[in-house]
């Protein structure tokens, strides 16, 4: 994948962007999605593609055969072990969304968009970490921190 992205021109920064969102997607398919075909007799499976549309912008999609629930962004707790792939997708890509025009199917789609072709590109990989943060503590309701140093003073 990384050296056909190369040779069609894509910069090394969505490169490695989308094998990120690549692998979250991935990861959100085979733990929340049902597989595709027929996964009794052995042939269910998940779907993934990528391509470089007519504007010149890198789309990537995985489809799996749906779960229980339409994928969004979750708000997981700062100790929670997972919740934050699709909050990272957000953060990378220029646009994300959801298809599911196949019965029986659930497309996954991002587009990243390249700032080196197009300067104006909302793909903004230098302030990413800023744009995915942990809750501050002082949001956090029923810490009560300032009554436990009541009594030291």
């Amino acid at each position: 994948m990384r050296a056909q992205l190369r040779a069609g021109g894509v910069a090394d920064s969505v490169i490695d962007d989308a094998v990120l969102i690549l692998s979250e997607l991935l990861s959100n398919a085979c733990k929340h999605g049902r597989p595709l075909g027929d996964a009794l007799a052995g042939d269910g499976d998940v779907r993934a593609a990528w391509r470089i549309d007519p504007c010149g912008r890198l789309v990537v999609e995985v489809t799996d055969g749906g779960g229980p629930t339409r994928p969004a962004p979750a708000t997981p707790s700062v100790t929670a072990r997972g919740g934050r792939g699709l909050n990272i997708i957000t953060a990378l890509a220029d646009d994300w969304g959801v298809r599911d025009e196949v019965p029986g199917e659930v497309t996954v789609w991002v587009v990243l968009q390249d700032t080196v072709r197009d300067p104006a590109a909302r793909h903004r990989r230098a302030d990413f970490a800023a744009r995915v943060t942990a809750p501050s503590v002082a949001e956090i309701p029923g810490l009560g921190f300032a009554e436990a140093f009541d009594d030291l003073g």
